[in-house]
Order: C-alpha cells, then structure tokens, then sequence
C-alpha cells in the first residue's frame, strides 16, 4: 500500500471566504467613520467661510460706514439667483474686500442668505448644520431653527430681525 502525499499549498474556500468578509466588515467601519468625518469637515468649512463674510463686511463698514443693502433676503444661488461674484449676494464686497463670495460646501442652490438695512445685517447658512454641537451657540438662530449658522452686527439687531 502506498501513501501519497498532498502538495497542494492553497486556501480552502472557506478560508478565502472568511477572509472576504472579515475584510468586508472592516471596510465598512472605515467608510462610515469618514462619513462622519465628512459632515464635520463641512459645518467647519460653513463655520469658517461665516467668519470670512463677517470679517469682510466689517471691513466694508469701516470703509463706508454702512453694510451692503439688501432690502430683502439674498441667495447664492436661490432667492433670485445671484451668484458668487461682483453682483453676488452681497453686493459691493467683491472683488475689493473678498476675491470671491463663498458658496455652500454640499452645493445646495439655497446655500448663503444676506439682508440688510445698512445698518444691520443678517448672514445665514440656510442649511441646517449636519452635526448640531459642531454648529456652536454663535451660530444658531433661536428665531429660525432652522436657518442656523447665523452671524449678525449685534444681539439686538439679530433678535428684532
């Protein structure tokens, strides 16, 4: 009687299947960690682009000691539609005091929102934050909770508004 000896120096399949899956749960945990990583980078991004336009109108008032009028309420893209650029939705800030009028990170139409009298204004994110502590009291509008990401020339105004 002869013994033979296997050679072959491969993986069972069940092996290559419990190493496909192990792989596949793993790869899942990653993707939906940086999707959270994702949101964040996005209300920093909003956060930061807010403080930019404030910085900027603030130069802008000291320059003429008024903001840029806005008798109603104007968008990026929505609420009339007017852009990013030299007639954007703040008018009279670019190209003097900002190359280029921020727009919303997602792309949304009805990103940034402006309105003023000259005297005061109102800047909102019309997007609600995706992460809700990541916004900050700063920037949360108790008038509308929905339109959070406020910045405002002062307390007073903003709450009459």
């Amino acid at each position: 009687m002869f013994l033979q000896k296997n050679n072959s120096r491969g993986f069972t399949l069940i092996e290559l299947l419990v190493v496909i899956a192990i792989i596949g749960i793993l790869s899942s945990v990653v993707l939906a960690s940086l999707n959270g990583a994702r949101v964040k980078a996005r209300d920093a991004k909003r956060m930061a682009e807010m403080k930019s336009l404030q910085t900027a109108l603030e130069l802008y008032y000291s320059t003429t000691n008024a903001y840029p009028l806005a008798g109603s309420w104007r968008g990026e893209i929505g609420y009339g539609s007017y852009g990013t650029g030299a007639n954007g939705y703040i008018p009279g800030l670019v190209p003097t005091y900002m190359s280029v009028l921020p727009a919303e990170p997602t792309g949304r139409p009805d990103g940034y929102l402006y309105l003023s009298d000259g005297t005061n204004y109102k800047l909102l994110s019309h997007v609600s934050p995706e992460t809700y502590f990541s916004a900050g009291k700063a920037f949360y509008d108790p008038v509308r909770p929905t339109w959070a990401w406020m910045v405002c020339s002062g307390e007073p105004a903003c709450s009459s508004w």
